[in-house]
């Protein structure tokens, strides 16, 4: 019988040094190398728990507190990916607090940056080899796998080692063991893309290994990766190979599950499910061929079933049979009976074999512990994640009292709220002569049975208690969602949620939720797979830049925005769970104004004429008649005009936020943009065949168009003195498709 608690966090800490007894100095400050051993989430014994093992290295004793809050962001946002979000029950956390005599890592972030002495001796460039690359971070395995075993109960079996480095610069690496350093932007990306190589055996689907130099082509045989192969979709179907099951699915990571070329280093000859899964592009979530991989992974750390009545002999016909299967957070295992080949209709974790009216001998009865979660659909991990417990059972046996009574043992942790769809469980006592009856209270209603389904009753939030004999747990129930808020730098035009740009923008997300707790942004575009937002590739602190042609930084390029409508979708993800509801505003990107010739500041008094080139006006004030030559480009940001405009023929005019006091004539332009304007006359637009924007501005006079049909690209204009234009056009055409992060070498 399982006895182990896990109904609070344990409080004791393990303070040691793996070589020998932790030591003070003089002054009764920690010693560098000395270790303390916190518990961060327990939900069982460690012996049936994959097990989370997290060491810090290059923190200082006063750098503690730092490394704390890089371990907690880390596995805020793991907590948010799957398959680490549906089964974090199956995991028990450990921090290991190590004390460095030095601040920071080796070679960070070059082969010329100090080489540092510190517990685990990482560093950057593979431990400062140069034959290495620079963003690759390892350590002393050694070292790390003492630092480990300081954990009791785990081995190196049941664990998975989580090394982070006290540096802001980007890198990481996964083998052995994962590492990744602790307070880059993107670091608490980096750690589940690492575990996705050290726990699940995934590769790199990468097209590169030098960023910046394409990787060449693939000439091997088939891969053993169970995410890269050589076959086409046709023979993928044919043989029943690789990805086939999910083949023309949604991609989790967007998209669809098909064939892109690309991967394992390669950037032609070998081909990868997705576009943009977790292991290519950080930020994106495993796509259903790597989740199902990760799934397996870890449910192969744990004990399926935690505990059984034993069965090394013959057991009684009076008596209750019991199984205490794994507890997912999202849905229940499935526990099936069978007696003597033939199956028992129901899905329960005990049997009552007084009810079964057996005949007298002997008899054979099985539990089938089964998990249908809907990642997992080949056959073979689906029986790799399938337990089985059989006894015989003898009627002639009189079970003896064994002077148990009903009382719960273990419980979903209750010191954190539990999501509005999570599966709540207890364990109990398991007395040979009765079921144990758990009665649930939630809102003023009562459930009875060993775990309680959130999401299946829909109950709102409200105090959650659990009673059995004397005993009675509490939980919080979170049924709130997060919400969450946009902030974009300042359009050309807008109405409501949508927006006109002719260049750069910034996007700015900032999730909140009713309880405490880290809360997980992320947006998609155009339909595309979730991205976490980070801030930006520097800093946190920046908002993401979407442009025309993307932002390079460390030869990827970040935020490359096709230019054309697209739609920016945005949600938050809370800490116990809950996704927050995606809500979406529009942007479309337009060509911005051609490059100054001159530019024109201040104020000008008199007319303006310009004949070539292309004139600017930046915040400037123009008293006078402003005309433009065929072939010549006007260019007005701001300010004001207190004459009339006249372009005749020319090649380009951009009226952005400028204010126009005068009549407004243009005829032929090539490109013509007026965003955001305030025309306080009228306006004649005449045709030419080139295109026209009109946008988000507003016409206090008479509005004529011949031969031409402006686009407001979905944001009205105000039209006071006459509308002759008509309905205008919507003309926002779909832009092509967007990837938050592209190589260079592509």
């Amino acid at each position: 019988m399982r006895i182990f608690a896990a109904l609070t966090l344990a409080t004791a800490l393990l303070c040691v040094s793996p070589a020998a007894p932790a030591a003070a100095t003089s002054s009764g400050t920690a010693a560098p190398g000395s270790a303390t051993v916190v518990p961060v989430q327990v939900t069982g014994a460690p012996a049936k728990r994959f097990n989370l093992v997290i060491l810090g290295d290059g923190y200082t004793e006063a750098e503690q507190a730092r490394f704390r809050a890089d371990a907690d962001r880390h596995l805020n946002v793991m907590w948010s990916i799957e398959p680490f979000k549906s089964y974090r029950n199956y995991i028990n956390v450990y921090r290991v607090d190590i004390v460095s005599g030095e601040s920071g890592i080796s070679c960070d972030p070059g082969l010329d940056a100090p080489r540092r002495t510190t517990p685990l001796s990482m560093g950057f460039w593979g431990r400062c080899n140069p034959a290495s690359v620079q963003r690759l971070i390892t350590m002393d395995n050694a070292a790390a796998t003492r630092y480990a075993d300081l954990v009791t109960g785990t081995t190196s079996g049941n664990r998975q080692i989580l090394a982070l480095a006290n540096s802001g610069t980007y890198g990481g690496a996964g083998g052995s063991y994962a590492t990744a350093s602790g307070s880059n932007s993107m670091s608490a990306l980096i750690s589940p893309h690492e575990l996705g190589h050290s726990l699940g055996g995934l590769q790199d689907e990468y097209d590169y290994y030098q960023r910046g130099v394409p990787g060449g082509a693939y000439t091997g045989g088939e891969p053993a990766s169970a995410h890269h192969t050589l076959l086409t979709e046709r023979e993928m179907l044919d043989q029943r190979g690789k990805w086939w099951r999910w083949l023309g699915e949604p991609s989790e990571s967007g998209g669809r599950i098909g064939r892109y070329e690309g991967g394992l280093y390669y950037t032609t000859g070998v081909w990868r499910p997705s576009a943009h899964s977790m292991m290519k592009t950080l930020g994106y979530y495993f796509d259903q061929v790597s989740r199902e991989v990760m799934t397996q992974r870890i449910t192969a750390k744990t004990m399926l079933v935690q505990d059984a009545t034993p069965a090394d002999g013959p057991v009684g016909a009076d008596r209750v049979l019991w199984v205490e299967p794994m507890r997912p957070v999202g849905h229940s295992l499935v526990t099936t009976w069978s007696v003597d080949g033939k199956d028992l209709p129901g899905d329960r974790d005990s049997l009552d074999l007084r009810t079964l009216g057996l005949a007298p001998g002997t008899h054979t009865v099985t539990a089938t512990v089964s998990d249908p979660t809907e990642f997992v659909r080949d056959p073979a991990v689906r029986a790799a994640m399938t337990r089985t417990r059989t006894w015989t059972v003898d009627t002639a046996i009189t079970t003896p009292p064994d002077g148990l009574q009903p009382e719960i043992v273990s419980a979903t942790p209750t010191d954190r709220p539990v999501g509005r769809d999570d599966v709540v469980y207890v364990e109990t006592t398991h007395p040979a002569a009765t079921v144990p009856d758990v009665t649930w209270t939630l809102n003023g209603r009562t459930y009875h049975g060993t775990d309680l389904d959130l999401g299946a009753l829909d109950a709102g939030s409200g105090p959650l208690t659990a009673t059995l004999g004397g005993r009675t747990l509490t939980w919080a129930v979170d049924a709130a969602t997060p919400s969450t808020a946009y902030e974009l730098s300042k359009p050309l035009a807008r109405s409501g949620d949508t927006y006109v740009y002719n260049g750069p923008f910034t996007m700015r997300l900032t999730g909140t939720d009713d309880r405490d707790g880290h809360v997980v942004s992320e947006s998609r575009v155009d339909g595309d797979g979730w991205f976490n937002y980070f801030g930006w590739p520097t800093s946190s602190e920046l908002p993401w830049t979407f442009s025309e042609q993307g932002t390079v930084i460390d030869s990827l390029v970040y935020g490359k925005l096709p230019r054309g409508r697209h739609v920016v979708e945005y949600r938050s993800i809370d800490a116990a769970g809950n996704y927050g509801k995606a809500r979406s505003f529009t942007v479309t990107t337009i060509a911005p104004p051609p490059a100054c010739t001159s530019t024109v500041t201040g104020t000008h008094r008199g007319p303006l004429t310009v004949t070539g080139g292309v004139t600017c006006l930046d915040g400037a004030q123009v008293t006078g008649v402003v005309t433009v030559r065929p072939g010549a480009s006007l260019v007005v940001k701001g300010g004001r005009i207190t004459g009339a405009v006249t372009a005749d023929r020319p090649a380009e005019v951009h009226l952005l936020g400028a204010r126009v006091d005068g009549a407004l004539a243009v005829h032929g332009a090539a490109t013509l943009t007026i965003a955001g304007a305030d025309l306080r006359g009228a306006a004649l637009l005449t045709g030419g065949g080139g295109t026209a924007v009109l946008t988000g501005s507003t016409v206090k006079g008479a509005l004529a168009c011949q031969g031409v049909r402006p686009a407001d690209l979905g944001v009205p204009n105000t039209v006071k003195g006459g509308d002759r234009c008509g309905d205008l056009a919507d003309g926002r055409p779909a832009g092509h498709a967007y990837e938050a992060v592209r190589h260079t070498g592509r």
